[in-house]
This record gives C-alpha cells, sequence and structure tokens, in this order.
C-alpha cells in the first residue's frame, strides 16, 4: 500500500470521529477540523461528500491517475532492450549520450534510474562523510566549563 493510500484511511478515521463528535453535538465546528488538521471550509466540504456518497466520497480522486509526464512501459522496456542487445558495459553517461542522439528525450537520471532498476548497471555505493565530527582534544590553558547548579 502505498503511503498516499495509507494517509487517505487514516484520514477517513478520523473524519469518521470528528463527524461523529460533531454531530452529537460534543465538537464544534472549529474543532472538529483542527482533529483533521484542515480548515473549517474544508471540513464543510468532507461533510457534503460524506452526507452524499458515504466514506467513498472523501477519497482523493487525483491519486488514482497516473502522470502526464510518466513515461510509457514500452518506452522503458525499449530503451532496456536496446541497452542489452548492444551497449552492455557501457557506462550510463556513453549510453546517456547515444540515447539523445537518437531522438531520447528522458533525463540522465531517468535513464540511470530505469537502467538500475533492471539491474543493468550496478548502483554507486555511498561516499563517506567528508569531515567528521570528532570530540575536541584539550588543550593546555583551556577552559573547563562548570554547572554551578549541582
Amino acid at each position: 500500500m502505498k503511503p498516499t493510500q495509507v494517509l487517505q484511511e487514516i484520514r477517513k478515521m478520523r473524519f469518521e470521529k470528528a463527524y461523529e463528535g460533531w454531530n452529537e453535538g460534543r465538537l464544534t465546528q472549529a474543532e472538529a477540523a483542527s482533529i483533521l488538521g484542515v480548515c473549517e471550509r474544508s471540513l464543510r466540504r468532507y461533510m457534503v461528500s460524506y452526507e452524499a456518497s458515504g466514506l467513498d466520497g472523501l477519497i482523493d480522486r487525483r491519486l488514482e491517475h497516473t502522470s502526464n509526464r510518466q513515461a510509457h512501459t514500452d518506452e522503458v522496456m525499449a530503451m532496456t532492450a536496446e541497452y542489452r542487445r548492444q551497449y552492455m558495459g557501457w557506462n550510463v553517461n556513453h549510453f546517456h549520450g547515444w540515447y539523445h542522439r537518437t531522438g531520447g528525450t528522458r533525463s540522465y537520471t531517468w535513464v540511470k534510474k530505469h537502467l538500475q532498476k533492471a539491474e543493468l548497471v550496478p548502483k554507486t555505493e555511498k561516499r563517506g562523510a567528508h569531515r567528521k565530527r570528532r570530540e575536541r582534544s584539550a588543550l593546555p590553558g583551556m577552559m573547563i566549563h562548570h554547572d554551578d547548579n549541582l
């Protein structure tokens, strides 16, 4: 389950409790809205949707649609197949140059991510911290901090 779906389910559960409390008169609209983390106007919109379609009215339909910018599976498969067929062993930078010359429109990062996902190119190990924190060494004449509250 995606994190956005989990958040939707949590919002549904919180809304049910807030709506129930408002309906019984235990909560004001402002208090119910603060439980959900939204403004009063959004709470009223949620209430109208809930009364019209039940809990299904609270679902954010925008999350069901795929992005228009997302690459089609055919494009990803064609690129990885071409890498396997003719360019196996090339590094991502050289392959990306060829990809752009032949009409590819995706970024270097996109190409690298999909080649790594297909396990055609290994992921590089993370580098260590450039400057590592360490305890300061005591020097002659250095002041000692003393807490008087002890």
